[in-house]
C-alpha cells in the first residue's frame, strides 16, 4: 500500500542573520517527510508599515522562505495574528516569497475564496489537502470578498458573572464559533475531501501561555471539522503544548506548541505593562537578555506531529518530541533524555486536566497517539476556568 510520511509542527519565526541556523538540529529529520506543515508567524518582507491594531511583531528576511524550504518544509499556513500585521505591502510580499521558494501557502489570499481554497500537495501518489483558518483576529486581517487576508474562525465572547452580588470577583468565560464561518469551514473541509485522500485542518486558535486551559469554542470547531471530513487538525498559537484529542477516530492536536521562533528581550521590554501582563499568565517566566528565546519554561517543549498518509487516511498518527534550546533551535529528543519522559508526561497531564482521551504510547523515537480504550471523547472540555 503506497503511502506518504506527513510531518506538522507550529509556530516558525526567524529573526537571525542566517535563518537556517533555526533548524540547525532537526533539518536531517525533517527532510525525511515527504510532506511537511508549518505555521509562519512573521511577514517576510522589508516593506510596509507596522499597522496601529499590532501589539509585538518583527519581520524576518526573504531567505527565511528558502530557509524553511531547505529545512524539508513543502507547506505553510500564514494564516494567523501577524499576517496582516506590516500592511499589504507585507502580506503580499510573504505569499510571493513562500511561493518564490517552492513552498505552498494555505489560509491566505487576495480575497476571501482564495483564503478558503485548499493546497492539495502529493508525494508517491496520496493526496493531501491542507486548509488553514485564524481565531486570533486584529481587525480586519480575516479576507472578504474584496479584502485580502486571512480565511477566518471567529469567536464570540460571553463574561458571566459567578457571584453578582460581589462586584470586581472573577467570572466565567464562555466562547462560542461564528456560525458562518462554522459553516464556511465545513463546506471547504466538505469540498476538499472530494479531491484528497487525507484533509488536514490548520487552525491559530486558543488561549496563550496558560497550561491546558482550552477554550470552549475550539472543540466545537474541532469536532465540526471532523463531522465535515478532517483527518487532522493541527492547532496552534498557544505557544505551549495542549491536550490532545481523538475525536471518531481523528486526532485533535489543540497546539503543537513553538517551533523556532527568536525573540529577544530587552529590558526596557520586560519593565512593559504589556510584557507584565503576558508574563503573569504562565509562573515562572523570566527575561532571559542573552537569550534568542524568551518564552516561558513550558514554552521550551514541542513536537512533530508524524504520520502514513494512505489512500484510506492517515495511520500511525503520532509526534517526536522536541526541546528548544536557548538558541531558538529546535532539537528531537531520544528516549532515554529525560527531557523526552518530561514531554510526554506533559502531554497526558495537559491532556488529562482538559478532560481529554487521547493516549500515548512511546514507540521507539516516536509516541504514537490513539484514544484511551472506553473513553469516549467529552462533549465539552474542561476549559475556559473562572479568571
Amino acid at each position: 500500500m503506497s503511502s506518504a510520511r506527513f510531518y506538522a509542527v507550529a509556530d516558525i519565526g526567524p529573526d537571525r542573520d542566517d535563518p537556517r541556523e533555526c533548524f540547525a538540529l532537526v533539518r536531517d529529520e525533517l527532510r525525511k517527510a515527504d510532506i511537511a506543515f508549518s505555521q509562519l508567524e512573521v511577514n517576510l518582507t522589508e516593506r510596509g508599515a507596522r499597522l496601529p491594531q499590532v501589539r509585538h511583531t518583527h519581520r524576518a528576511k526573504a531567505s527565511s522562505a528558502a530557509a524553511m524550504r531547505d529545512a524539508g518544509f513543502t507547506v505553510v499556513s500564514f494564516s494567523g495574528n501577524h499576517c496582516m500585521d506590516w500592511g499589504r505591502d507585507g502580506f503580499f510580499d510573504t505569499i510571493d516569497n513562500l511561493k518564490s521558494a517552492g513552498l505552498d501557502v494555505a489560509g491566505v489570499g487576495a480575497d476571501i475564496a482564495q483564503a478558503r481554497t485548499p493546497v492539495i500537495q502529493e508525494a508517491n501518489g496520496i493526496k493531501v489537502a491542507f486548509l488553514a483558518y485564524n481565531s486570533i483576529l486584529p481587525a480586519n486581517y480575516w479576507a472578504e470578498a474584496d479584502r485580502p487576508g486571512c480565511a477566518p474562525m471567529r469567536a464570540w465572547t460571553i463574561y458571566e458573572q459567578i457571584e453578582p452580588d460581589q462586584p470586581g470577583t472573577p467570572c466565567r468565560v464562555h466562547t462560542y464559533a461564528n456560525r458562518d464561518d462554522l459553516a464556511s469551514m465545513a463546506a471547504d473541509i466538505k469540498a476538499a475531501r472530494q479531491q484528497a485522500d487525507v484533509v488536514a485542518v490548520s487552525i491559530h486558535w486558543g488561549i496563550h501561555f496558560i497550561p491546558a486551559v482550552l477554550a470552549d469554542y475550539q472543540q466545537e470547531v474541532a469536532h465540526a471539522a471532523v463531522e465535515a471530513g478532517a483527518d487532522i487538525i493541527l492547532g496552534h498559537h498557544a505557544h505551549i503544548l495542549k491536550g490532545v484529542e481523538v475525536y471518531r477516530g481523528k486526532p485533535i492536536f489543540y497546539s503543537m506548541g513553538n517551533f523556532a521562533i527568536d525573540l529577544r528581550m530587552t529590558p526596557e521590554h520586560a519593565k512593559g505593562k504589556g510584557f507584565r501582563e503576558i508574563q503573569a499568565l504562565s509562573p515562572g517566566w523570566e527575561p532571559d537578555f542573552g537569550s534568542l528565546y524568551n518564552f516561558p519554561p513550558d514554552s521550551r517543549m514541542t513536537m512533530v506531529v508524524t504520520a502514513d498518509a494512505t489512500a484510506q487516511g492517515l495511520t500511525n498518527v503520532g509526534f517526536l518530541p522536541a526541546f528548544i534550546n536557548r538558541d531558538a533551535q529546535p532539537e528531537i529528543m531520544k528516549p532515554g533524555d529525560e527531557r523526552f519522559d518530561k514531554i510526554v508526561d506533559y502531554m497526558r497531564w495537559a491532556s488529562q486536566a482538559a478532560g481529554l482521551n487521547a493516549r500515548f504510547t512511546p514507540s521507539g523515537e516516536t509516541v504514537l497517539v490513539d484514544a484511551q480504550p472506553d473513553l469516549d471523547a467529552p462533549s465539552t472540555p474542561a476549559a475556559e476556568t473562572a479568571r
